[in-house]
């Protein structure tokens, strides 16, 4: 599959020239390149011809430049070659480009307007006996609308409420129980906050039951793979959805933390993902994508996907990713996860820099406090 690829180091250029099959990589490679299926070649000509260097290899190849670059010959060539499968391949190249130079797409909700220009804020809201932050801490009710009703003063730009836990190994839950569970949050804040509530679901009946309650966005960490009827329950429910990439449940995901391709992988099984969203009946503007920091992803697996995160936005829907607390932070510093806001806050610096829209946090406070600078540095101009 056609995409672009950010080679920041010898790994990324070693992978990307043995992805297109060249015998001998180039470990010197930097910047942009876009990753070409083998033909059509006069795709690779035309770009050449362009002034886009291209290497070949027995798979594919890879055409180097800015994105800018990328996106003049592209365009360029989707007008100008007659070639169908060429000109068709041209118009996605350009329409990629694009998509990772233009702003930020803004997240479309039923209802709600959210703030455009700066990086948004998530709130986690877990009403589980077990989440792995958390857990028990906001099990009653009127304790857990009391911290939502918090989280939305320190600056919360959207709530999510979870009534089951997605940590790795957790059992899972019926409807029934998730429903008792979030329910009732979902409508107390529906009324109270003043801010768009999201349930946190890889249920149809539990997005159902939440939508009708007031929820405007279903956060599903399944990527609609584990209930067939999620997705059309968020389109006849006129919802927003969040997709995050995963493999597998909690209970084996660990084990299915195996890729050939980290990036390819991800935003294969993204593109997938989002496929199954339309079919359903999802507008394309109101989907995000998250690439599931955590979920079947080792420590440095998360490391390399918020360093490239940026690559993702070729897909051009706002890009969601949530590092608040994680375990792998944990391995970094050796805290535990209360004691973790520190590196939480350095993770959702590095996110919010490489094409985060919107960041999932426990600690709202402090996140909109950093994200100030983050986004003063991102608008600044000599």
């Amino acid at each position: 599959m056609l995409r672009l690829l950010e080679l920041q180091d010898e790994s990324d250029s070693r992978a990307a020239c043995a992805a297109v099959g060249r015998s001998h990589a180039d470990p010197n490679l930097r910047g942009w390149a876009a990753l070409l299926p083998s033909h059509p070649a006069l795709l690779h000509e035309g770009l050449r011809q362009s002034g886009v260097p291209v290497l070949r290899g027995d798979k594919g190849a890879l055409a180097l430049g800015s994105v800018s670059q990328l996106w003049s010959a592209a365009r360029g060539l989707a007008d100008a070659l007659e070639d169908g499968a060429a000109r068709a391949q041209a118009a996605e190249l350009a329409r990629r480009a694009e998509n990772v130079d233009a702003p930020r797409q803004p997240w479309r909700l039923p209802r709600s307007r959210l703030a455009e220009g700066r990086v948004l804020v998530m709130a986690v809201l877990n009403v589980t006996p077990d989440s792995f932050s958390d857990g028990g801490r906001f099990a009653d009710l009127d304790a857990a609308v009391e911290h939502g009703l918090r989280l939305a003063v320190e600056g919360a730009d959207l709530i999510d409420v979870g009534g089951e836990s997605t940590r790795p190994g957790a059992q899972p839950v019926s409807a029934v129980e998730e429903l008792r569970r979030a329910l009732p949050v979902v409508r107390e804040l529906v009324r109270r906050a003043g801010v768009p509530v999201s349930i946190d679901t890889t249920k149809a009946e539990v997005a159902r039951a939440a939508i009708e309650a007031g929820a405007e966005v279903v956060n599903d960490v399944s990527c609609l793979q584990r209930d067939p009827d999620l997705g059309t329950a968020v389109a006849r429910g006129d919802a927003a959805l969040c997709l995050m990439h995963t493999r597998g449940t909690p209970q084996d995901m660990r084990q299915r933390a195996v890729y050939a391709d980290l990036l390819g992988e991800v935003h294969d099984e993204l593109v997938e993902g989002l496929r199954r969203a339309r079919d359903a009946g999802v507008p394309e503007e109101r989907i995000a994508l998250d690439p599931g920091l955590g979920f079947a992803k080792t420590a440095q697996h998360n490391l390399v996907l918020m360093r490239r995160l940026r690559e993702l936005a070729q897909l051009g829907r706002p890009l969601l990713a949530g590092a608040s607390r994680k375990s792998f932070l944990g391995s970094l510093s050796g805290k535990p996860a209360l004691e973790r806001v520190a590196g939480s806050l350095a993770a959702a610096a590095v996110l919010a820099l490489n094409g985060a829209s919107i960041l999932r946090v426990h600690d709202v406070a402090a996140t909109r406090e950093a994200l100030a600078v983050v986004d003063a540095v991102r608008s600044s101009s000599s």
